[in-house]
């Protein structure tokens, strides 16, 4: 909880909407006194900042999601069929 005091913040536009409409950053004090750091450079960042984050939170591709029932049921019917001919074969030797 802030009371009577102003924050520098910069707020981003999200770059992946479905996650988030905008992301909110508080800048520390001393950001901009100590090191040369300029606000360039600390809304560049912010941007990196939020840009990872979608990349890392957004959903995976759903192209295996749709495929990988099938694919797995196909799989486990051509195991079956090996696993029944390898004991049809081990009988007769």
């Amino acid at each position: 909880m802030v009371k009577g005091i102003s924050r520098r913040v910069i707020v981003v536009k999200s770059p992946d909407p479905r996650l988030f409409e905008e992301a909110i950053f508080i800048v520390k004090e001393e950001a901009f006194q100590r090191g040369g750091v300029s606000a360039d450079q600390v809304v560049r960042e912010a941007n990196k900042v939020a840009q990872g984050y979608a990349r890392r939170n957004a959903a995976p591709a759903r192209t295996l999601r749709r495929f990988a029932p099938p694919l797995y049921g196909a799989l486990g019917a051509l195991l079956a069929t090996a696993l029944w001919w390898a004991a049809i074969w081990l009988q007769w030797i």
